[in-house]
């Protein structure tokens, strides 16, 4: 019997080799993410595979799973003592070999199997692994499940069952690709910068945007697991930077960046803007929205406030629900909404029939883009950005904060900006208007700027986002005022990125 795993274990000692180490900050809100050999080992990655199998079992679902790894350099190793731990668990593991999140979820379907994990850490820096798992398809684990196969694992509370298996799936990733081009390719002569950042989507995105009949311009689509140039994340500045310079040197019509599992997509348009994904969802919205009648959308709270505020859109009967940040979070209010689609600013989209089947995939959000494309020729998509209403947003900033102390951070930053709304005080020189506290606190001024404070899902990291409608300069006193707050707390520490 594999034993308890413990935390306090480190590299190149007995105890290493012979016990799991698992450190229980990895189990995160929606998915597991830990740092290979420091915060887990093999032993504790084969604890989790008892854990998630024995989890399965108490849910009366149907042991059966399909697996698949990124392209990192340690991923298969991790897939394989995962596959070990589901086996012993009694489970039968459909390995579909190397793939993207989605190409995994869509197995759930192709296969008719009821459970999932990925073996992935996005697009975190080298060296960090995880798990994407879910049972409940299109759904992924959310906090309740977590914390079910949590307490499984540290407490060593799993059970051993005969009647595992192993079945090794060889054809998947032509019956994804086939499943995505299956609307046959688009009439709009269109060029497309397909960037990848030497992730695992380089695998599958360059031949997918061929099959739509696109003159792809590839950019890092090499698979390189030390991520030569940038981390593959389409809502860092570096890679949408590499991906403005293709895209002017080649003159695309549009330029997507795919992160590393292929769930988000990133986007620059053919005059070198590099357009936030949630106004991209906006543009969505309003394509979806003029074919579909009185359209539901849901967007997380790090989203632009142009889904409520949006003439075409509110023209068109779109109704939008605010949610909590998340792929998980989302995916679920998504299908629970019967919404056609759910929009991050991180580039998760959720596409519902018939754009998707209702997981984030950032290929499938490509090609709604292309399809958006096709539908209006006479537009460019410099000329769709320039449609929207004006405002002034800044990029997803991450300041480091411990896992163990950035919520109790939250929480100190929720009562603040409370107490000076309940006394009537202003911020950035203006009246708070509203406060949203569905996740963390996103704090709304009079004239509608906002800026919010969460912690981050999968790293240990709070997120700060700013947008204003009136003025770049009220977006950056409103990031002042937050900053300036958060520079009280030395648990805070330096920015990923951050603006002026």
């Amino acid at each position: 019997m594999l034993a308890k795993p413990r935390a306090d274990l480190v590299p190149n000692t007995p105890d290493y080799e012979r016990l799991p180490l698992v450190k229980a900050t990895g189990f995160r809100e929606y998915d597991a993410r830990w740092l290979f050999e420091k915060e887990i080992n093999l032993y504790g990655i084969q604890a989790l595979g008892l854990g998630l199998g024995t989890y399965l079992h108490q849910r009366g679902i149907k042991p059966h799973i399909v697996t698949a790894h990124d392209f990192r350099g340690y991923s298969m190793s991790i897939k394989q003592a995962l596959t070990t731990g589901l086996m012993a668990s009694g489970c039968t593991v459909y390995d579909i070999g190397l793939g993207l999140s989605p190409m995994a979820y869509f197995a759930q379907f192709a296969l008719d199997v009821p459970a999932v994990a990925m073996v992935t850490a996005s697009h975190n820096d080298n060296g960090w692994t995880g798990v994407k798992m879910g049972c409940d398809r299109p759904l992924t684990f959310g906090p309740d499940e977590m914390s079910a196969l949590k307490d499984i694992v540290l407490g060593g509370k799993w059970q051993t069952r005969d009647g595992g298996g192993l079945v090794h799936v060889s054809d998947l990733e032509e019956k994804y690709i086939a499943d995505l081009v299956k609307g046959g390719p688009v009439t709009r002569k269109l060029k497309v910068v397909c960037a990848c950042g030497n992730g695992t989507a380089g695998a599958f995105a360059p031949q997918v945007l061929e099959a739509m009949g696109c003159e792809v311009v590839p950019l890092d689509c090499e698979l390189d697991h030390s991520f030569p140039r940038y981390n593959p994340n389409p809502e860092d500045m570096e890679m949408l930077h590499a991906m403005r310079d293709a895209v002017l040197a080649s003159g695309a019509d549009v330029g997507l960046g795919f992160d590393g599992d292929g769930d988000r997509c990133g986007v620059v348009d053919n005059e070198g803007n590099e357009i936030f994904a949630d106004k991209v969802g906006v543009m969505l919205a309003r394509f979806m929205s003029s074919e579909h009648e009185n359209a539901q959308f849901v967007v997380d709270v790090k989203s632009t406030g142009l889904y409520k505020t949006d003439p075409v859109l509110k023209a068109q009967g779109a109704r939008t629900d605010y949610w909590k940040t998340g792929h998980s979070y989302m995916k679920r209010r998504t299908n629970e909404l019967g919404a056609i689609a759910g929009f991050e600013k991180s580039g998760h989209y959720f596409l519902r029939e018939p754009y998707g089947l209702g997981y984030d995939d950032g290929l499938a959000s490509a090609i709604a883009i292309l399809r958006m494309l096709e539908r209006q020729p006479e537009k460019s998509m410099a000329d769709l950005y320039r449609d929207l209403p004006q405002t002034w947003g800044s990029p997803t900033m991450s300041p480091h904060c411990a896992d163990e102390e950035k919520y109790g951070i939250v929480d100190k930053a929720v009562g603040y900006f409370q107490r000076i709304a309940a006394d009537g005080g202003k911020l950035a020189g203006q009246a708070i208007r509203e406060l949203i506290t569905v996740n963390g606190i996103r704090i709304v001024l009079a004239d509608g700027t906002w800026g919010l404070v969460r912690a981050s899902s999968n790293k240990p990291e709070l997120v700060v986002v700013c947008e204003s409608p009136t003025s770049e300069d009220m977006m950056k006193a409103m990031f002042k005022a937050i900053d300036m707050h958060l520079s009280d707390y030395p648990e805070v520490g330096e920015y990923n990125q951050k603006i002026a």
